[in-house]
């Protein structure tokens, strides 16, 4: 393939009539400029430019190639300027992917603001309990909800917040059967348990602000799913007891279908991580979106 700096230096010569001019301009010497010339000329097997000491000009090949090379570039000169461009102002195509359960509740929201403030972004929003390989899938960012630390990898990370877990049950539920006051009167009452890999179908139970030991709470769950909407659901609709992530269960508190019982007690801690493939060179929309997410997400997962 030709140099195509060669290109540069052949526009550059014609425009200022000769070498010594173009010379000048890009501060190179004439000798070299020549031998470029001499060089681009045996490659392409063609004499581009008739030179003597009195006389400078195109041949018709010449003539040919110069237009071809004007317009390569001005569409380097285009595509530099649309890459500046991005890096000034938040522009293109973000590519995100979060599980399910906090697309859902959580992501959706704050994806939908952000494209209101920005204008000339497009998000793609993937949603899935897989777990998605970033860079070999091609997102710009991953969303985790998880309880224990993520796997090591080359991954950057960013906490976004916190995002507990707690109990719920739905308020006729609880004006039928009245609400337990301590964890050991939720011995016998009818649970529903978020089923995980390697994650039997206990409660463990701290209390939020004094420094009590665990509470372990072996259960037998009347409906043992994977799907939190489903449990959330069946909780509204009296079938048990659930600890399910508080913004899973916000809107639905909120409404006055569920309600927190043991308001005191935990029943599980999580956090909630954005995975960016790199740290440096960052688009501006990738950068405004993770910063979105840092500020916005401590919001969302409040009830």
């Amino acid at each position: 393939m030709l140099d195509l700096n060669d290109f540069y230096f052949f526009v550059h010569i014609v425009d200022r009539g000769g070498f010594t001019a173009a010379g000048r301009t890009l501060n190179i010497p004439k000798s070299t400029l020549s031998h470029r010339i001499q060089e681009l000329e045996q490659s392409l097997g063609v004499r581009l430019l008739n030179r003597t000491s009195r006389k400078f000009g195109l041949t018709d090949a010449g003539q040919d190639f110069y237009r071809h090379a004007v317009a390569m570039l001005r569409e380097a000169e285009l595509a530099e300027t649309v890459i500046r461009h991005r890096l000034t102002e938040p522009t293109g195509t973000i590519r995100c992917t979060a599980g399910i359960a906090t697309m859902q509740f959580c992501l959706s929201g704050i994806i939908a603001d952000f494209l209101v403030d920005h204008p000339k972004v497009n998000v793609v929003a993937h949603a899935t309990d897989r777990t998605v390989d970033i860079v070999g899938e091609n997102f710009d960012i991953a969303i985790r909800a998880h309880s224990e630390p993520l796997p090591d990898s080359n991954l950057v990370q960013r906490t976004l917040a916190p995002s507990p877990w707690f109990l719920f049950a739905g308020a006729d539920y609880l004006e039928t059967n009245g609400a337990p006051e301590t964890p050991q009167q939720l011995a016998g009452r009818p649970s529903l348990f978020m089923m995980r890999n390697d994650v039997a179908p206990v409660w463990r139970l701290r209390h939020a602000r004094q420094a009590r030991d665990e509470i372990v709470l072996p259960l037998t769950p009347r409906l043992l799913s994977d799907d939190m909407l489903g449990l959330q659901e069946a909780a509204i609709r009296g079938l048990g007891i659930v600890a399910l992530p508080s913004y899973v269960c916000r809107d639905a508190v909120r409404s006055g279908k569920l309600r927190r019982v043991l308001p005191d007690w935990v029943a599980g801690d999580a956090t909630i991580t954005a995975l960016i493939p790199y740290r440096q060179g960052l688009l501006p929309s990738v950068r405004a979106f993770l910063d979105h997410l840092a500020a916005e997400f401590p919001k969302a997962v409040l009830l």
